[in-house]
C-alpha cells in the first residue's frame, strides 16, 4: 500500500479524525435541563467552593491537550500549526484508542517562548495533563520548564519523555537478547534534538557511559566553537563522548554496540552498519523515513 497517497485520500473522505460526541441523550426538557440551564449551575457552585471538583464534576479528570507550535512535526520539520493539526488529530485518536483519554488538538501561531507558555497556563484549568507535541529545540526544553513551573497539572512533552521511555525499554530487551550490559557498551546517537537528548540522559541514569552525539555537523565534543551559543548542546558536550571522538557519524559509529537514530533519512548505510561491534542493536527511528531500513 502506497501509505501516503492512501492516508490524504482518507484525510480528504475523513474530514478531521475527531469529533464532539455527548455522553448522554438530550432528547427532552428535562435532559436539557440537567445537562445545561438551570441544572448545571449546582455543579458550578460545587466547583467555585472547591477548584479541586472540576475534576470530578468535568470532563477534566480525563482530558489531555496535545499542544504544537508546528515547529518541528515528525521528521517534516517547520511546516506551521495548520500543518501539524493531522498529527496532533492523530495523537488525539492515539490517546483515545489506546489509553481510553480524550484529547484535544491545540496549535498555536507563535515561536515566542512566553507567548506559547502564557496561552497554555491559561488554559490549563481545562484540562488534566499537558502533552507537549512536535516543537523544535532547544525551544521546548525551556517551554516545558517553564509549564511545568507554572502550571498544577502535569507536563509531558512526548517527543522527550515519550521516546525515551520506549527507547530505554527496547535497549533493555535488546541487550538481554545479545548478552551486553549498557554501562560495558559504546553508544552513538544521530540527532541531537528534543528526542535524542531525552533518549541519552535517560540510558545515561540507566548505566550507559560511553556514548557520541552526533548533530549535522557531526560528533558534539566539549570545546566545539558552535556551540558556545546552544547551551542544551554545551551541556551534552560535557556529559557525553568520553574520549573526545570528532569527525562525522561514520566515524563515530564504527566499533559501537548501539545506534540510537532520530535525525533524518539515509544517514546510515549498510558499510556503517558492518563497520559496527559483533551484534550491534540498532534503532533507526527518523520519522516518517528512518536512516535506515531493516
Amino acid at each position: 500500500m502506497d501509505y501516503m497517497k492512501e492516508s490524504l485520500r482518507l484525510h480528504g473522505q475523513w474530514k478531521g479524525k475527531l469529533e464532539t460526541i455527548p455522553k448522554m441523550k438530550v432528547d427532552n426538557r428535562d435532559a436539557l435541563s440537567l445537562a445545561y440551564t438551570p441544572g448545571v449551575a449546582a455543579p458550578c457552585l460545587e466547583i467555585q467552593k472547591d477548584p479541586a471538583k472540576s475534576f470530578e464534576l468535568t470532563g477534566r479528570w480525563n482530558t489531555v491537550a496535545v499542544i504544537t507550535d508546528g515547529s518541528a512535526v515528525l521528521g517534516l520539520g517547520d511546516i506551521g500549526p495548520e500543518a501539524g493539526m493531522p498529527v496532533m488529530e492523530g495523537k488525539c485518536v492515539l490517546f483515545k484508542s489506546f489509553g481510553g483519554v480524550d484529547a484535544v488538538p491545540l496549535c498555536l501561531r507563535t515561536k515566542d517562548v512566553d507567548e506559547f507558555v502564557n496561552a497554555v497556563a491559561l488554559l490549563a484549568g481545562s484540562f488534566g495533563g499537558i502533552n507537549l507535541e512536535d516543537i523544535a529545540a532547544p525551544r521546548c526544553f525551556e517551554i516545558e520548564r517553564k509549564l511545568i513551573e507554572r502550571c498544577d497539572i502535569p507536563v509531558f512533552h512526548d517527543d522527550q519523555h515519550g521516546t525515551a521511555i520506549i527507547v530505554a525499554a527496547a535497549v533493555t530487551n535488546a541487550l538481554k537478547i545479545v548478552g551486553k550490559r549498557l554501562d560495558g557498551l559504546k553508544a552513538v546517537f544521530s540527532g541531537a534534538g528534543a528526542a535524542g537528548t531525552a533518549i541519552f540522559k535517560l540510558l545515561r541514569t540507566m548505566g550507559l557511559r560511553n556514548a557520541v552525539i552526533c548533530d549535522r555537523r557531526g560528533a558534539i565534543y566539549a570545546g566545539r566553537p558552535d556551540l558556545e551559543a546552544n547551551p542544551a548542546k554545551t551541556e551534552l558536550a560535557a556529559l557525553s563522548n568520553p574520549e573526545g571522538l570528532r569527525g562525522r557519524l561514520a566515524d563515530g559509529i564504527a566499533g559501537a554496540d548501539l545506534f540510537v537514530g532520530v535525525s533524518a533519512p539515509g544517514e546510515v548505510t549498510e558499510d556503517m552498519v558492518r563497520s559496527m561491534a559483533k551484534d550491534p542493536i540498532l534503532f533507526p527511528m527518523a520519522n516518517p523515513v528512518r536512516e535506515i531500513m531493516p
